[in-house]
C-alpha cells in the first residue's frame, strides 16, 4: 500500500474539486456523505500502509511523484515513516470523525455543498504538509491549510465578525510565513536543498549553536509560532471561532495548529544542535500555555475557553519539543487531538441543542436534557485536566517530568507548566459546572435538546480515544517511543528521569489539578454563582488587551502608512510623475496638431520647400559651395 499513498491526498482533494463544480447538482445530504466517505477511505488506506509501523518494521520510505523543481533538489515525492504515518492517522481519522459529525450539524446551510468541497481541501492541504519529504513540498501544504483556513473561518462571510476574523487569521499567519520563508531561502543557500535527507544528513557540517543553524530554527520557530498560534502571533485563533464548530475542532484538533508542533519535530536534526533555539521554543511554549490558561478564566463563550485552551495545550507541546522531548511532544500532540476535538464537538452539540446560544450563563443544568453530549465531554473533562488514567495525563506529565528532569532553568518552566495544569483543571470546570449543572439560566420558550446520531457518534468514538489512547505511552506501554524510533533514531530524544521522580511529579500535578477542580466546584456549585463582571473582568475577558494593543501599535500606524503610500507618494508622486509625462506629450502634440491644416496645397508648399532644404544641405555637405 506504501507506493498507493498518494491516493490519501488524492481521495480528499479529488473531492473537494468535485463539490466544486458539482456540489449544487448534488446536494444535501449526498454532499456530505461524499466528503466523508473520502476521507474515511484515506484513513483506512493509511491505516494499512501504516501495519508494518505498528508490527515495528517499517523503514523510512519516499513514494516518487513527478520531478517538480530540479534546480533546487526538489521533487514532489512522500516520505512515509512512523511520524508521518502517525500525523496522517490523526488528519484522516479524526478529520473523518468531523466531516460525519459536520453532516448533521450544519444540516440546513444553504451552502452545505461548499462547506464540504472546504473542509476536503483542508484535509488534502494538511495532507500535503505532513507526507511532503521536503520543505518545500510541506511550505505548499503550510500555505494551503492556511488558504483553507481563510476560507472556513469566513464561512459565514455575511457577518462582518466572521469576515474579519477570516482576515485576521490569514494576515497574522503571513506574518509566520514570513519568517518561515527567510528560514527556506538559508537552508538551501547552507545546503544546496530542500530535501529533508539531504539537509538532515548533512546537519553535522554545523557547528553545534553555531549562528548559522540558530538562525535557521529561530526563523522555522517564527512559522511554528503563527501557525501554532503562540505568543505573541496567538491573537488570530479567539476569533477563528466565527466559523462554523466542526471547522474549530478540525483547526484545533486535527490540522492547522498542530502544524507548527509537527514542523520542529520533524526538524529535530536541526533543533537538537541549537540549543539556544531549543531554549527560546520551550520558553514560548511555557509563557504561552500560562499566559492562555489565565485568560480562559475570564471568557464566557464557550467555544473562546475552548479556543485559549488549545493554546495553552500547543505551549505544552512546544515546552516539550523545546526540551528536545520529541515524542513527548508529538504524544500530547496525538492525545490532544482526541481529547480537543470531543471538546469542540460537545460544545457545538450544546450549541446545537442551545439554538445558537454560545453564552455559559444562559446554559445550567444540561446534562439531563442532553446526557450523551454529558457523558462523553466529561470523559474530555477529565483528560484536559490530567486526571489519571485518562490520556491527557500520561502525556502531559510525560513532558513536566522530562522538563523538571533537566535541572537549572528547566525547573522554572516545569513550575509554569505545574501552575497552568492547575488553571486548566479550574476553567475546564468552570466550563462544565456553568454549562451541565445547575439551575436552567437560558431564555423562556428556549428548549434544549440531544444532537442526532450523526453528531453523537463522533462523541462517543472520541471519547474511548481521549480515555483510552494514553495508555500506548505508558509505563505500561506499548512503546510509542519504539514507534518513533527510525524518526529519531540519530537524535538525542531527552526521557523521563528514572526512579520515582516521575511518579512524584505526577502525584503533585494530580493533587494540582484535584485542587483546581474542587476550587471550581466550591465557586460554581457549592456557593450562588459568583458575578463575573466589572473592568477587571473585562479585561480578562478581553485577553489583557493585547488586541486593543496591537491594533494602536502595529495596526493603526500601519493603516497610516499604507494610506500615506497609497494617497500621498502613489497618487501624488508616482501617478503625478505619470500623468505629468502624459499631460507633456499631449500638449506636444496638441501643438503639432496646428501643422495638420487638411489643405493639400499647403502640404505641397512645405514638402516643395523640404525638398529644396535637403538638396541645399547635400550640395553643402558635398562641397559644392
Amino acid at each position: 500500500m506504501i507506493d498507493f499513498i498518494w491516493l490519501v491526498i488524492a481521495l480528499p482533494l479529488f473531492g473537494a474539486v468535485g463539490l466544486l463544480f458539482f456540489g449544487k447538482r448534488i446536494g444535501e445530504p449526498n454532499s456530505g456523505r461524499i466528503g466523508s466517505a473520502l476521507v474515511v477511505l484515506s484513513f483506512f488506506i493509511a491505516l494499512v500502509a501504516a501495519l508494518p509501523a505498528f508490527a515495528g518494521t517499517l523503514e523510512p520510505e519516499n513514494v516518487l511523484l513527478f520531478e517538480w523543481l530540479p534546480a533546487l533538489g526538489v521533487n514532489v515525492s512522500l516520505l512515509w515513516d512512523p511520524l508521518s504515518a502517525m500525523m496522517t492517522l490523526i488528519v484522516t481519522g479524526v478529520g473523518a470523525l468531523i466531516h460525519i459529525y459536520g453532516t448533521g450539524y450544519m444540516h440546513g446551510d444553504s451552502r452545505f455543498p461548499r462547506f464540504f468541497t472546504y473542509l476536503n481541501l483542508f484535509i488534502a492541504s494538511m495532507l500535503i504538509l505532513v507526507l511532503g519529504d521536503s520543505f518545500a513540498t510541506m511550505f505548499v501544504g503550510w500555505e494551503l491549510v492556511g488558504l483553507s483556513s481563510y476560507l472556513l473561518i469566513s464561512f459565514w462571510f455575511e457577518k462582518p465578525s466572521a469576515a474579519a476574523a477570516g482576515k485576521k487569521a490569514f494576515i497574522v499567519n503571513r506574518i509566520g510565513d514570513f519568517g518561515f520563508l527567510i528560514g527556506l531561502m538559508i537552508i538551501f543557500a547552507t545546503f544546496g536543498s530542500l530535501s529533508y535527507s539531504t539537509v538532515f544528513a548533512n546537519a553535522n557540517i554545523l557547528e553545534t549553536g553555531g549562528a548559522t543553524v540558530t538562525a535557521i530554527t529561530l526563523l522555522l520557530l517564527v512559522g511554528a509560532v503563527g501557525k501554532s498560534a503562540q505568543l505573541p502571533l496567538s491573537v488570530w485563533l479567539p476569533d477563528a471561532m466565527e466559523g462554523p464548530t466542526p471547522v474549530s475542532a478540525l483547526i484545533h484538533a486535527a490540522t492547522m495548529v498542530t502544524a507548527g508542533v509537527y514542523m520542529i519535530a520533524r526538524s529535530a536534526a536541526l533543533f537538537s544542535i541549537a540549543p539556544v533555539s531549543s531554549g527560546v521554543v520551550a520558553t514560548v511554549g511555557a509563557l504561552t500555555a500560562l499566559f492562555a490558561a489565565v485568560v480562559a478564566i475570564g471568557q464566557r463563550d464557550i467555544k473562546r475557553v475552548l479556543a485559549y485552551s488549545t493554546i495553552s495545550q500547543l505551549g505544552y507541546m512546544f515546552m516539550a519539543v523545546g526540551a528536545t522531548a520529541y515524542v513527548a511532544g508529538v504524544f500530547h500532540l496525538m492525545t490532544h487531538a482526541f481529547f480537543k476535538a470531543l471538546l469542540f464537538l460537545g460544545a457545538g452539540a450544546v450549541i446545537h441543542g442551545m439554538h445558537g446560544e454560545q453564552d455559559m450563563w444562559k446554559m445550567g443544568g444540561l446534562r439531563k436534557k442532553m446526557p450523551i453530549t454529558f457523558v462523553t465531554m466529561l470523559v474530555a473533562w477529565m483528560a484536559i485536566s490530567g486526571i489519571p488514567p485518562f490520556a491527557g495525563f500520561w502525556s502531559k506529565d510525560e513532558i513536566l517530568a522530562i522538563t523538571y528532569g533537566k535541572g537549572g532553568a528547566w525547573v522554572v518552566l516545569w513550575a509554569i507548566g505545574i501552575v497552568t495544569a492547575g488553571l486548566t483543571a479550574f476553567y475546564m470546570s468552570r466550563l462544565m459546572f456553568l454549562t451541565f449543572w445547575g439551575k436552567p439560566r437560558w431564555d423562556d420558550g428556549l428548549e434544549p435538546h440531544e444532537s442526532p446520531r450523526s453528531m453523537t457518534l463522533p462523541l462517543a468514538v472520541l471519547a474511548v480515544f481521549a480515555a483510552g489512547a494514553g495508555l500506548i505511552n505508558t509505563p505500561f506501554r506499548l512503546s510509542l517511543e519504539h514507534f518513533l524510533d527510525p524518526v529519531f533514531e540519530v537524535i538525542k530524544v531527552a526521557h523521563p528521569p528514572e526512579g520515582s521522580t516521575p511518579w512524584i511529579l505526577a502525584g503533585v500535578s494530580v493533587l494540582v489539578a484535584l485542587g483546581g477542580i474542587a476550587y471550581a466546584y466550591r465557586r460554581y456549585i457549592k456557593r450562588a454563582l459568583p458575578v463575573e463582571e466589572g473592568p477587571r473582568w473585562d479585561f480578562l475577558e478581553e485577553g489583557f488587551g493585547v488586541d486593543e494593543l496591537y491594533g494602536r501599535t502595529i495596526v493603526l500606524p500601519g493603516k497610516a502608512v499604507a494610506e500615506s503610500a497609497a494617497f500621498t507618494a502613489d497618487a501624488r508622486g508616482i501617478d503625478g510623475l505619470v500623468n505629468g509625462v502624459g499631460g507633456a506629450v499631449k500638449k506636444l502634440a496638441d501643438a503639432a496638431t496646428r501643422l495638420q491644416t487638411g489643405q493639400v496645397r499647403s502640404y505641397g508648399t512645405g514638402m516643395f520647400l523640404g525638398t529644396v532644404a535637403l538638396i541645399l544641405w547635400l550640395l553643402v555637405r558635398g562641397g559644392a559651395f
